[in-house]
């Protein structure tokens, strides 16, 4: 299994929006509202890191309402 996180950037009124459809994403485990130059942090477990990259940069990239992400996968 390969454990990702997912910084995104939402536009400032659409957090709570954002949250649960980013969790309702297949492969997302939780998403938080966080305070700082992101809004949103959604921890992800999929089989691969192809499959990280479809559900950052395909599923959560294209809900409306997300300027931005940053992706980090665990090293352990």
């Amino acid at each position: 299994m390969v454990v990702a996180y997912v910084m995104v950037k939402a536009h400032t009124s659409e957090a709570d929006r954002l949250k649960e459809s980013i969790e309702a994403l297949d492969g997302v485990l939780d998403a938080h509202i966080v305070a700082g130059d992101i809004d949103l942090i959604a921890k992800v477990e999929v089989d691969s890191p192809a499959a990280v990259k479809d559900v950052a940069a395909t599923r959560i990239q294209a809900i409306d309402g997300v300027e931005d992400t940053q992706t980090y996968i665990a090293m352990d």
